[in-house]
Order: structure tokens, then sequence, then C-alpha cells
């Protein structure tokens, strides 16, 4: 049985942050609660708030992913997502389609979203673009759009507070993930230069790290977030010493640990070699060998 209810921590005048259960690992996720003078926002209902979720007149989406809208289900109010996004936020269907698993686990997983994360359709949901500003009345939420993780991906800067939530840039020791089908490394190596030109006072992330204070202390910790790549950059190298293919790539993973098992695995990797590859062949540090087969250079 997973558990519900949040703790509270708030940033400025009306920034609340709703840490999850075990500090917002997943399952779980952290959740921002925004108060205006006219109206009140959250930002990502994730499964903490199901059953207790506070009540808001708007509701903002990082992104369609299933840890950060489980409890979407307890609001009525309007719902927006990155336009890029919101296919998959409409239509469950869709939304397991973009994580590329094999036909024979897309079944299970429809199931999971549904039963233990509380994810239905939701036709009404409309979308935003970068730039997009809600005025709550004396505050102000604005979007910013940080591909990469996924396609619709974003953060919000919340004003006059200082308050950034960059969601899943969500600074952890895992790294980066960009193996969905519509995921980009190139868009999230971009989104993280772009968190760095963003002064705040506060940095939010959806997960373990919760709240980052200061422009520096965030930097220094998305240095060692973005080194998580190089790590992968570096260990496939090594791996290339003899030419291998995409598929022995995978085998030996970039991603997740040896014991690490389940569907989702080997088509993460794969996916995630390629865009490594790709970069690496392009910067003149891989060459193709022959047909599908690779080698550093």
């Amino acid at each position: 049985m997973l558990s519900t209810g949040y703790t509270e921590t708030s940033y400025g005048g009306g920034v609340t942050v709703m840490v999850g259960a075990e500090r917002g690992a997943y399952p779980y996720a952290n959740s921002i609660l925004v108060r205006g003078i006219a109206e009140t926002l959250v930002i990502d209902p994730s499964l903490s708030l199901v059953e207790t979720a506070p009540p808001a007149d708007v509701v903002l989406v990082s992104h369609a992913h299933e840890d950060h809208i489980a409890a979407l289900g307890d609001y009525e109010s309007p719902v927006h997502v990155h336009v890029k996004d919101l296919a998959a936020l409409r239509s469950r269907a869709v939304m397991v389609e973009g994580y590329g698993l094999p036909p024979e686990a897309a079944g299970h997983a429809d199931l999971m979203l549904r039963d233990r994360f509380h994810v239905r359709d939701r036709p009404g949901a409309t979308d935003f673009e970068d730039g997009t500003v809600f005025d709550l009345g004396g505050r102000t939420v604005t979007v910013v759009h940080l591909p990469g993780h996924t396609a619709g991906h974003c953060g919000f800067l919340i004003e006059p507070d200082g308050f950034l939530f960059v969601a899943d840039i969500d600074l952890t020791s895992f790294g980066p993930y960009y193996g969905d089908v519509g995921s980009s490394l190139i868009d999230f190596e971009a989104s993280m230069r772009r968190c760095r030109e963003i002064e705040a006072r506060w940095y939010g992330t959806a997960h373990q790290k919760g709240v980052i204070e200061g422009a520096a202390e965030f930097s220094e910790r998305l240095d060692a977030f973005a080194g998580v790549m190089a790590k992968r950059d570096a260990s496939l190298l090594a791996f290339l010493s003899e030419p291998r293919t995409v598929d022995e790539i995978a085998d030996r993973r970039l991603v997740y640990r040896p014991h690490v098992e389940g569907p989702h695995v080997l088509p993460v990797e794969r996916r995630t070699a390629v865009q490594h590859l790709g970069r690496l062949v392009g910067t003149g540090r891989v060459a193709e060998v022959e047909p599908g087969r690779f080698r550093a250079a």
C-alpha cells in the first residue's frame, strides 16, 4: 500500500512545497502550492496528495509522467500542460506509448498507471507554451520550457518570491533521464544551460534533493548532475575499444545498474545508447566502422 500525505515547507510569501513521502523519491514526488490574492495554483499533484489535495483554482503539470499527476483526479479545476505533452495527459494510452515498452509489457504498464497512480484520461486539459504567465493576483507563475526529459517538460518561475521549480531536472545521483520515445539528450543539456541563466533565490526539484537555496549552490549541484552524462560517455568510449553493436551496448548498460530488471530496461538502454552514439559520432570521437558496429576513434 502506497502512503499518502505530505509535509509543508514555505518559501517567500506564497510558495509552499508539499514534500512527498520518502522525500519525494519515486513513486512519490514533491508538489507546489502557490497562493495569490485572487487565485491559488497547484503544480504537479503527486501521489502524496491523493485524498489530501489542497483546493486550487488552477493546476499546472510539468510533464506527463505518472508520478506527477497521480492526484489529478482530485481536481475539477482547469488543468494545463505544455503543448508537446498535451496528448499524453489527455490519454493514458498515449502516455503508455511514450514509454516505448515492448508490446507484451504495455498492457501491464497501463494497468499500473490506472491502479497504482490513479491515472485517468483528462480530455479537457489545455496547453501552454514557453513564457505563458499565470497571474494569481500579486503573484505570477511563468512557464519555462525545459525539454529533454520529455518533449514538453517545463519548469515554473514564481515571482516575486524568486522560486524556480525545475521538476525532473532533479539533481539526483541517478542523473538525467532521457530514455522515453520523445526524450532528447541534446535538449536536456540545453535545458540545464537555460536553468543556469535564471537567477532565483530558491530552486525546487520534484524528487529527493528538495529545494536548493542560491544560484551558486544550485549551479554546483547541476554540475554534478550533468556530470553523469559525461560518465556515461566515458563508460561507452571505454567499451568501444572494440567494435560493438547497439544491442551489445544496451546489454552492458549506461543507465541502470545490473541488478535492475524489468521490461523497460533494455528499451531505455537502447534509446540512451543511440543518443550518446549519435553525439559521439558527430564530434568525431566514435566511428561506425561497419554497418551497425561502432568503435572509439
